[in-house]
């Protein structure tokens, strides 16, 4: 059998760059094996396959080469902007069912943005300084103290000082690994006040080597977990960040993220991130 996938970059950063996606529309008579099967011959950090739902108006799996996770921001990206473009998405307020629960979704257009949930806030039980060692950042670079966010998905949270300092970061993925293990975290969120771009309020990198991704050049999931970070512990208080990724990969990979706090006084409620997706290509998978 031969399933068609479409490969979308998801968080563009203007009109190149992104997060790349794979698409599979009308997945409801794949299994699970078969989906984990797509994913893996796309190669891609995340495909998202979409099937009909009770309970939202499209249901969302979404596997990484080597197991199925709860909720992907820049593939929800990539598969709403592809539904909006071809004129499967009647409303600009729809919805997306996961394993995990179901969560609004806003279309304009090209562009999408996925709402998360209210942040919770950890700190991590570990001496701080094997935090460090595993992000490959010296104590003395280091911008503020490490804290796992989850509005979703649960990140670890690292400011370093400068854009050099993120640029020449040396993850030591076997203990990222361990420690996204022990804490049940998708990875590393990595961040610097610097950004490439002026009217920025980060830029960022990724890297998730529990699930098969070293690094990511777009994570929706992650952005918003940092806007809360900065707000809560950083004194940003304003209400849209837009967060930068993907500078420091080789090849860069420029994407852009805006988060929209939802707040009720100064307590955080909720949220939602968004971007532009663009289909690069589509594959024929065979299974």
């Amino acid at each position: 059998m031969k399933v068609k996938v479409a490969i979308v970059d998801a968080f563009v950063d203007g009109d190149k760059g992104g997060n790349p996606a794979g698409v599979v529309l009308d997945a409801d008579q794949l299994s699970g094996k078969q989906k984990l099967e797509i994913a893996s011959k796309v190669g891609l950090s995340e495909t998202a396959f979409v099937s009909k739902s009770d309970s939202a108006d499209f249901k969302l799996d979404f596997y990484t080469p080597q197991k199925q996770i709860a909720h992907c921001g820049h593939a929800t990206i990539a598969t709403f902007s592809l539904l909006s473009q071809q004129g499967l998405v009647p409303n600009k307020n729809t919805s997306k069912e996961t394993i995990d629960g179901n969560r609004d979704i806003e279309v304009m257009g090209d562009f999408a943005y996925m709402g998360q949930t209210a942040p919770e806030y950890n700190a991590p039980v570990l001496d701080h300084s094997e935090v460090y060692a595993a992000a490959g950042v010296s104590d003395s670079r280091v911008l503020c103290a490490p804290a796992i966010v989850n509005t979703g998905n649960s990140f670890l949270i690292i400011g370093v000082k400068t854009l050099s300092d993120l640029a020449s970061l040396t993850p030591d993925y076997q203990k990222i690994e361990a420690i996204s293990e022990e804490y049940d975290l998708i990875g590393f969120y990595v961040f610097t006040p610097e950004t490439n771009k002026s009217g920025r309020d980060a830029s960022t990198r990724m890297f998730a080597p529990r699930y098969g991704i070293q690094e990511e050049s777009a994570t929706g999931m992650a952005a918003g977990p940092l806007a809360c970070y900065l707000y809560q512990f950083m004194g940003m208080h304003q209400q849209i960040f837009l967060i930068e990724q993907g500078y420091s990969m080789q090849p860069p990979s420029p994407s852009c993220i805006e988060v929209v706090l939802e707040r009720e006084g100064e307590k955080i409620t909720g949220l939602k991130a968004g971007g532009t997706g663009k289909p690069s290509r589509y594959e024929e998978i065979e299974i």
